[in-house]
């Protein structure tokens, strides 16, 4: 069971705009625009896996924890778009004139594969993001075993 974290962000909207969503909340039985926009930003995400899209990831330069090969945990510093991150090196750690990056699941520090470009984590990292979208944010273990086979 895990536990569900709550993200606040604010949004910028003019007049019309605001307008536009206290109306499209109001007729849609919604207590407040925030919780209408919630739900609309997950029905276009939803829309655009079942689409076949990709799901968009911003990336950012950050440090975050990754649990190495014998289960020692070590910050490093990579590109990180949660629940993702990725760094150059291998399982052993980070490695900057290595020609591998490694794709790292953030809740639980696991990494999740090694790859030979930076493009290829991420694009890996927005297959999986699909599957996760479509699994309803549950890890899909089902979904990942394909996917990960192709990255092999």
């Amino acid at each position: 069971m895990s536990t569900l974290c709550v993200a606040h962000f604010t949004v910028h909207a003019d007049a019309r705009q605001s307008v536009r969503w206290k109306i499209g909340a109001e007729s849609e039985g919604y207590a407040s625009v925030g919780k209408w926009l919630a739900a609309a930003a997950d029905s276009y995400l939803k829309a655009r896996v079942r689409a076949g899209a990709p799901v968009p990831l911003g990336w950012r330069a950050g440090r975050f924890l990754v649990r190495l090969t014998g289960e020692e945990e070590l910050e490093v510093r990579g590109s990180m778009s949660p629940p993702f991150g990725t760094y150059r090196g291998n399982d052993a750690g980070p490695a900057p004139g290595m020609n591998r990056h490694v794709l790292v699941f953030l809740p639980d520090r696991r990494i999740v594969a090694v790859v030979r470009t930076r493009g290829q984590a991420r694009t890996l990292a927005a297959e999986l993001a699909r599957a996760w979208v479509k699994s309803g944010g549950a890890e899909p273990a089902d979904a990942s075993g394909p996917i990960l086979s192709r990255y092999k």
